[in-house]
């Protein structure tokens, strides 16, 4: 468990039936493992690569082999020469040359009598450690893990009755990117489902004025932006890995939104204007609005991409999604505005928004058959009056419910106390999910399901999370080990943990020959290294110590080390990470120097530092990126009440995915930086219409946003759901994580912008009392008559000018 970051292969072996794995027939078995494990063979051009070639070195130029192994060999020899008093203690036990060795990361589900004496186990632990000095010996070491899972899963298959379950130092990497591929299918489902409602919902009964081809066009602006982008981290050598699944998604809620409200944008325009007017309409209406959107996406991954982050996979899916987004406004800007310029001639002159064919008049229409006049319904301007033009486009479905339903029953009085009592519910399971946040290190929430990673990872919790990884306690400094009063400091630094030390042994060697521990230095030096080191028992402990030689000959311990293991209970990360805590601010504290060191502390300090440094960095670059638009925006309320809203939305999101089983991880932290975004793309368009609208009521207002922005909302947030649902049903726990933050966002947001601003905004700031203007001479208005005479001195006014 010390060793660093390296190739190895592991098994877990237990049974079914949970029987004893100490007994003739599994000791057997796994001894049976244990030699075809070492007779793999990994052939290469001239050479046949074994175990005892790849292998990890002792001092002796053996290969270490975990000592379960010498364990079951001694107990095998102890059954077969019916020796009964052969005992296997429990977490540390002895082997029959004296050594002292630590087995709780061996054994596992163990049955203890008589103190520590070892009753049954329901689980064993082998580990091979091989070596990867180069990038020959890497590869060979790679090829032999592979066979290493083969050969453990074909001994499983001729050995029904027990359960196997091999882990490799690539099994992680491996499973990981297997996300990817059982994610194709569901993808391509998603795709389908994203284009089918994304027509449906720029189409309308009126042939020519439907645009089902820019609901697809606008979504193939969002493909070709998010392919463009993984081009240009493909050519610039950047590496592909799972979380890149979220891209997709993010542009989709930022890409689709965008389109939608340009194009509820035109259907604002009139119809008898020129198409250049009506596309420079769309484009001074809704290009403000998505530019600073853009613009905030940009800077929060921006900050993401930026070295501030420093989980490698976090940063490259944030530099991504950032080029995808730029290119995407690009695309948005010249692509799809062109597409939406020629959908305008093809209306102008009414032809059939799928077809381009040229739609007859309705007295023509009347002499074809119902189908076709199904199919080529339309309203042509010479037969709507002037009261009826600025109507034309309520046939489409959500233009016509927001408007004559949903925007009433909202705003209506009897309906407002029950939205303030749902959002205050909503408050109160938020705060309750809130308080339960948990971060979460567990590498199985970032894999495939079926797959060897989560089916080890349960294996191991379930039967050895009794002890914590043997951690290294290290000394760094030359301490007066003789100094009884030192002695006294490290033991009790030590004190708690099962010990695998050289000190201490020491120290007990000592007083069996009973000599007393407080030697003076030469003769407790000389005594250590000529006697003690030099007993069989007790010789591995030279790897443990490093003497130094001064000048006059006097030998002094400059370093040493440790081993301790703590005993842990059903939370172990979380009590490994206050442990952790705990040994540090000891080492800055004590009298001895020392510093503690597992390789999974380098995960933990990573991961601790790394999980909330994004999200509060990129939450701080939206908030002074807000702070500082509130100084362009012609009203820096709407600033007030999107931060409020955004605030108000990232609470529920992390309440709601706590309580939905959701740990603050790496994928669950880039969806919160894109949930600040999805948020304020949103919302803004509503706030700043209201904010900015003069003379009538503050309902009046409300409606009038949700009229002009509803639609552009309804619409995104439909075909982004429907492109979420295939997610769910990814077997892995990463498009799980990925499903339930995205679905909550989504949710929460759409919750926001239909029903919570809708009825706050009705009696909170802004005011919308109507201003009366003072009237002033240069504001009077002067009317100016023309006057006919007609023969009869009749006087008629012909003409009234106001000037």
């Amino acid at each position: 468990d010390l060793q660093t970051p390296g190739r190895y292969g592991r098994v877990i072996i237990t049974s079914f039936r949970k029987a004893n794995m100490l007994d003739q027939h599994h000791t057997d078995l796994i001894l049976k493992l244990h030699s075809a494990v070492t007779r793999i063979q990994v052939q290469r051009p001239g050479f046949n690569y074994t175990f005892a070639h790849i292998c990890i070195l002792n001092n002796d130029k053996t290969c270490i082999v975990d000592d379960i192994v010498h364990v079951l060999e001694e107990l095998k020899a102890a059954r077969s020469s019916n020796r009964t008093n052969f005992a296997i203690t429990y977490p540390i036990t002895h082997l029959k040359d004296g050594r002292e060795v630590y087995n709780g990361h061996q054994l596992g589900g163990v049955t203890v009598h008589s103190k520590d004496r070892v009753k049954s186990a329901e689980a064993i632990q082998l580990t091979y450690y091989l070596q990867a000095i180069n990038s020959l010996n890497d590869m060979v070491a790679e090829k032999w893990e592979s066979i290493f899972c083969d050969t453990v899963e074909l001994f499983q298959k001729s050995n029904r009755k027990v359960k196997m379950y091999p882990f490799t130092s690539s099994s992680l990497k491996e499973d990981f990117q297997k996300t990817s591929r059982v994610s194709e299918r569901y993808l391509i489902t998603s795709l389908v489902l994203v284009v089918t409602l994304a027509i449906l919902c720029c189409s309308m009964q009126d042939c020519v004025r439907s645009k089902p081809w820019l609901g697809l066009l606008g979504l193939l602006t969002v493909t070709l932006a998010t392919l463009t982008a993984a081009g240009i981290i493909n050519l610039t050598g950047g590496k592909y890995n799972s979380t890149f699944l979220g891209i997709p998604f993010v542009m989709l809620g930022h890409g689709l939104y965008g389109t939608f409200e340009m194009l509820s944008s035109w259907r604002k325009t009139r119809e008898d204007q020129h198409v250049k007017e009506r596309t420079a309409a769309v484009f001074a209406d809704s290009m403000l609005s998505f530019s600073l959107t853009t613009a905030m996406y940009l800077v929060t991954f921006g900050i993401g991409a930026s070295p501030f982050t420093n989980i490698e996979a976090a940063r490259i899916f944030c530099c991504n999604s950032c080029i995808a987004i730029f290119f995407n406004y690009l695309y948005v800007l010249s692509f799809y505005g062109s597409s939406l310029v020629f959908t305008g001639y093809i209306e102008n002159n009414y032809q059939h928004s799928i077809f381009c064919r040229k739609v007859p008049k309705p007295e023509v229409l009347q002499e074809k058959p119902a189908w076709y006049r199904f199919l080529l319904t339309a309203r042509f301007s010479e037969d709507t009056d002037d009261s009826e033009e600025t109507n034309t486009y309520e046939s489409h479905l959500l233009v016509w419910f927001l408007k004559r339903y949903y925007c009433d029953w909202i705003t209506n009085t009897y309906v407002k106390p029950f939205v303030v009592l749902f959002y205050l519910v909503y408050i109160s399971f938020a705060l309750m999910g809130y308080l339960q946040v948990s971060e979460g290190s567990d590498l199985s929430n970032i894999v495939a399901t079926a797959t060897r990673t989560i089916e080890y990872t349960a294996a191991q919790q379930k039967y050895f999370s009794n002890y914590s990884p043997v951690i290294g306690f290290y000394i760094y400094e030359s301490i007066e080990y003789w100094n009884t009063s030192v002695q006294e400091d490290v033991l009790e630094y030590t004190k708690g943990f099962v010990r695998i030390s050289w000190f201490e042994s020491y120290l007990n060697y000592l007083r069996k020959l009973n000599i007393s521990t407080g030697l003076p230095k030469k003769n407790f030096t000389d005594m250590l290294r000529n006697s003690f080191l030099k007993t069989p028992q007790f010789a591995h402990f030279s790897e443990d110590i490093i003497f130094s030689k001064k000048y006059n000959n006097e030998v002094d311990v400059v370093a040493s080390r440790m081993f301790l293991v703590a005993k842990t209970m059903e939370t172990k990360r979380e009590e490994l990470y206050d442990l952790l805590e705990t040994l540090r601010k000891l080492s800055l504290t004590s009298k001895v120097k020392f510093i503690v060191f597992n390789p999974s502390f380098v995960y933990m300090d990573r991961y601790a530092s790394s999980v909330g440094a994004p999200l509060q960095n990129s939450c701080i670059s939206a908030l002074f990126l807000l702070f500082f638009s509130a100084f362009l925006v012609a009203d820096s309320l709407i600033n007030v009440w999107l931060t409020l809203t955004v605030a108000s939305v990232e609470f529920g999101v992390i309440g709601f995915m706590t309580l939905w089983k959701v740990e603050l991880d790496c994928i669950s932290v880039l969806c919160l930086i894109y949930g600040i975004n999805y948020t304020i793309d949103n919302c803004a368009p509503l706030l700043s219409t209201f904010v900015l609208g003069k003379e009538f009521t503050r309902t009046k207002w409300v409606k009038n946003a949700l009229e002009v922005h509803g639609v552009a909302i309804l619409q995104s947030y439909l075909c982004y759901i429907v492109g979420l649902i295939p997610l769910a049903a990814v077997p892995s726990n990463l498009t799980r994580t990925l499903f339930r933050c995205l679905f909550l966002i989504a949710l929460v947001t759409f919750f926001h912008c239909f029903a919570i601003l809708p009825v706050i905004l009705t009696f909170l700031p802004p005011s919308k009392k109507k201003r009366k203007e003072k009237k002033n001479p240069e504001n009077r208005e002067e009317i100016e008559c023309v006057e006919m005479v007609d023969m009869d001195s009749t006087r008629v006014v012909d003409q009234i000018t106001t000037v």
